[in-house]
Protein backbone atom coordinates (compact mmCIF):
# COMPACT_ATOMS: atom_id res chain seq x y z
CA UNK A 1 0.00 0.00 0.00
CA UNK A 2 1.33 3.40 -0.93
CA UNK A 3 -0.43 5.44 1.74
CA UNK A 4 1.23 7.51 4.44
CA UNK A 5 -1.65 6.79 6.85
CA UNK A 6 -0.99 3.96 9.28
CA UNK A 7 -2.30 0.56 8.23
CA UNK A 8 -5.29 -0.72 10.19
CA UNK A 9 -5.36 -4.46 10.96
CA UNK A 10 -8.41 -6.45 12.05
CA UNK A 11 -10.30 -9.70 11.74
CA UNK A 12 -14.01 -10.02 11.07
CA UNK A 13 -16.58 -12.42 9.64
CA UNK A 14 -17.90 -12.57 6.09
CA UNK A 15 -21.72 -12.49 5.87
CA UNK A 16 -24.29 -13.09 3.13
CA UNK A 17 -27.01 -10.43 2.96
CA UNK A 18 -30.58 -11.51 3.56
CA UNK A 19 -32.22 -12.19 0.20
CA UNK A 20 -34.68 -9.59 -1.03
CA UNK A 21 -35.74 -11.42 -4.16
CA UNK A 22 -32.89 -12.62 -6.35
CA UNK A 23 -30.07 -14.33 -4.44
CA UNK A 24 -27.15 -11.91 -3.95
CA UNK A 25 -23.78 -12.77 -5.50
CA UNK A 26 -21.83 -10.67 -3.02
CA UNK A 27 -21.01 -10.83 0.67
CA UNK A 28 -20.24 -8.19 3.25
CA UNK A 29 -18.33 -7.60 6.44
CA UNK A 30 -18.68 -5.18 9.31
CA UNK A 31 -15.51 -3.74 10.80
CA UNK A 32 -14.92 -4.10 14.52
CA UNK A 33 -15.64 -0.72 16.15
CA UNK A 34 -12.01 -0.49 17.27
CA UNK A 35 -10.82 -0.67 13.63
CA UNK A 36 -13.47 1.76 12.46
CA UNK A 37 -12.42 4.23 15.16
CA UNK A 38 -8.99 4.48 13.50
CA UNK A 39 -10.50 5.89 10.29
CA UNK A 40 -10.37 9.66 9.79
CA UNK A 41 -14.19 10.04 9.54
CA UNK A 42 -17.38 8.47 10.84
CA UNK A 43 -18.90 8.78 7.37
CA UNK A 44 -17.84 7.04 4.17
CA UNK A 45 -14.12 6.39 3.94
CA UNK A 46 -12.19 5.31 0.86
CA UNK A 47 -9.46 2.80 1.58
CA UNK A 48 -6.96 0.56 -0.11
CA UNK A 49 -5.84 -2.69 1.41
CA UNK A 50 -5.99 -6.47 1.41
CA UNK A 51 -8.58 -9.06 2.39
CA UNK A 52 -6.77 -12.31 3.30
CA UNK A 53 -3.92 -10.96 1.17
CA UNK A 54 -6.09 -10.14 -1.90
CA UNK A 55 -5.76 -6.44 -2.82
CA UNK A 56 -8.79 -4.14 -3.03
CA UNK A 57 -9.73 -0.47 -3.20
CA UNK A 58 -13.17 0.47 -1.94
CA UNK A 59 -15.28 2.92 -0.01
CA UNK A 60 -16.38 1.78 3.43
CA UNK A 61 -19.92 2.82 4.31
CA UNK A 62 -21.04 3.75 7.83
CA UNK A 63 -23.24 1.09 9.41
CA UNK A 64 -25.33 3.47 11.52
CA UNK A 65 -23.99 1.82 14.68
CA UNK A 66 -20.68 3.68 14.98
CA UNK A 67 -18.71 1.41 12.66
CA UNK A 68 -18.30 0.75 8.92
CA UNK A 69 -19.18 -2.06 6.53
CA UNK A 70 -17.75 -3.25 3.22
CA UNK A 71 -19.57 -4.85 0.30
CA UNK A 72 -17.31 -7.69 -0.87
CA UNK A 73 -17.80 -8.55 -4.55
CA UNK A 74 -17.66 -12.24 -5.49
CA UNK A 75 -14.33 -11.77 -7.32
CA UNK A 76 -12.70 -10.36 -4.19
CA UNK A 77 -14.01 -13.10 -1.89
CA UNK A 78 -12.83 -15.73 -4.39
CA UNK A 79 -9.39 -14.09 -4.65
CA UNK A 80 -9.25 -14.03 -0.84
CA UNK A 81 -10.32 -17.68 -0.62
CA UNK A 82 -13.12 -16.67 1.73
CA UNK A 83 -16.68 -17.94 2.07
CA UNK A 84 -19.71 -16.91 4.10
CA UNK A 85 -19.04 -17.50 7.79
CA UNK A 86 -15.24 -17.40 7.45
CA UNK A 87 -13.16 -15.13 9.62
CA UNK A 88 -11.11 -12.89 7.33
CA UNK A 89 -8.06 -10.72 7.91
CA UNK A 90 -8.16 -7.12 6.75
CA UNK A 91 -5.27 -4.71 6.36
CA UNK A 92 -6.21 -1.28 5.01
CA UNK A 93 -5.47 2.42 5.13
CA UNK A 94 -7.35 5.51 4.03
CA UNK A 95 -6.46 6.69 0.53
CA UNK A 96 -4.58 9.95 0.23
CA UNK A 97 -6.88 11.18 -2.56
CA UNK A 98 -10.60 10.44 -2.84
CA UNK A 99 -11.52 8.54 -6.01
CA UNK A 100 -13.99 10.03 -8.45
CA UNK A 101 -17.45 8.50 -7.82
CA UNK A 102 -19.43 6.83 -10.61
CA UNK A 103 -22.31 9.09 -11.64
CA UNK A 104 -25.57 7.19 -12.14
CA UNK A 105 -26.94 7.47 -15.71
CA UNK A 106 -30.16 9.25 -14.65
CA UNK A 107 -28.21 11.92 -12.77
CA UNK A 108 -25.71 12.29 -15.62
CA UNK A 109 -28.62 12.84 -18.06
CA UNK A 110 -30.23 15.43 -15.76
CA UNK A 111 -26.94 17.32 -15.34
CA UNK A 112 -26.44 17.38 -19.11
CA UNK A 113 -29.89 18.94 -19.47
CA UNK A 114 -29.10 21.57 -16.80
CA UNK A 115 -25.91 23.44 -17.83
CA UNK A 116 -25.82 25.70 -14.75
CA UNK A 117 -26.04 22.68 -12.44
CA UNK A 118 -23.42 20.83 -14.49
CA UNK A 119 -21.03 23.78 -14.14
CA UNK A 120 -21.33 23.75 -10.33
CA UNK A 121 -21.06 19.92 -10.33
CA UNK A 122 -17.77 20.15 -12.23
CA UNK A 123 -16.36 22.40 -9.50
CA UNK A 124 -17.22 20.06 -6.63
CA UNK A 125 -14.72 17.82 -4.89
CA UNK A 126 -15.09 14.04 -5.35
CA UNK A 127 -16.30 13.86 -1.72
CA UNK A 128 -19.01 16.45 -2.35
CA UNK A 129 -20.12 14.64 -5.53
CA UNK A 130 -20.19 11.34 -3.61
CA UNK A 131 -22.53 12.89 -1.00
CA UNK A 132 -24.93 14.12 -3.70
CA UNK A 133 -24.89 10.69 -5.36
CA UNK A 134 -25.44 8.87 -2.07
CA UNK A 135 -28.37 11.13 -1.21
CA UNK A 136 -29.96 10.35 -4.58
CA UNK A 137 -29.35 6.57 -4.64
CA UNK A 138 -30.49 6.13 -1.02
CA UNK A 139 -34.07 6.89 -2.09
CA UNK A 140 -36.21 3.79 -1.68
CA UNK A 141 -38.81 4.67 -4.33
CA UNK A 142 -38.34 5.66 -7.97
CA UNK A 143 -40.49 8.77 -7.49
CA UNK A 144 -38.36 9.92 -4.57
CA UNK A 145 -35.18 9.35 -6.55
CA UNK A 146 -36.54 11.33 -9.53
CA UNK A 147 -37.59 14.16 -7.19
CA UNK A 148 -34.14 14.19 -5.57
CA UNK A 149 -32.46 14.41 -8.98
CA UNK A 150 -34.69 17.38 -9.92
CA UNK A 151 -34.00 19.02 -6.55
CA UNK A 152 -30.27 18.38 -6.88
CA UNK A 153 -30.17 20.07 -10.27
CA UNK A 154 -32.12 23.06 -8.91
CA UNK A 155 -29.92 23.36 -5.82
CA UNK A 156 -26.71 22.99 -7.84
CA UNK A 157 -27.90 25.55 -10.41
CA UNK A 158 -28.50 27.90 -7.47
CA UNK A 159 -24.89 27.45 -6.37
CA UNK A 160 -25.44 24.98 -3.52
CA UNK A 161 -22.37 22.78 -3.11
CA UNK A 162 -23.49 20.45 -0.30
CA UNK A 163 -26.61 18.37 0.25
CA UNK A 164 -28.80 19.76 3.02
CA UNK A 165 -29.64 17.45 5.88
CA UNK A 166 -27.54 14.51 4.66
CA UNK A 167 -26.24 12.45 7.59
CA UNK A 168 -22.87 11.06 6.42
CA UNK A 169 -22.51 8.87 9.51
CA UNK A 170 -25.76 6.95 9.13
CA UNK A 171 -26.41 7.33 12.86
CA UNK A 172 -29.34 9.76 12.57
CA UNK A 173 -30.72 8.55 9.25
CA UNK A 174 -30.96 4.91 8.33
CA UNK A 175 -30.29 5.72 4.66
CA UNK A 176 -26.79 4.45 5.39
CA UNK A 177 -26.62 1.15 7.22
CA UNK A 178 -25.15 -2.31 6.86
CA UNK A 179 -27.34 -4.95 5.22
CA UNK A 180 -29.12 -7.51 7.34
CA UNK A 181 -27.20 -10.78 7.44
CA UNK A 182 -28.94 -13.95 6.29
CA UNK A 183 -29.50 -16.49 9.06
Amino acid sequence: MSNTAPTIHCKTTLHRPAATGKAPTWTFLVLPKSASAELPARGMASVTGTLNGAPFRATLDPDGQGSHWLKVPRKLSEAAGASVGDEVTLEFAPVSEEPEPKVPPDLRKALTAAPAAKTVWAGLTPLQRRDWIQWIVSAKQAETRARRIDNACSMLAGGKRRVCCFDRSGIYSKGLSAPQAAD
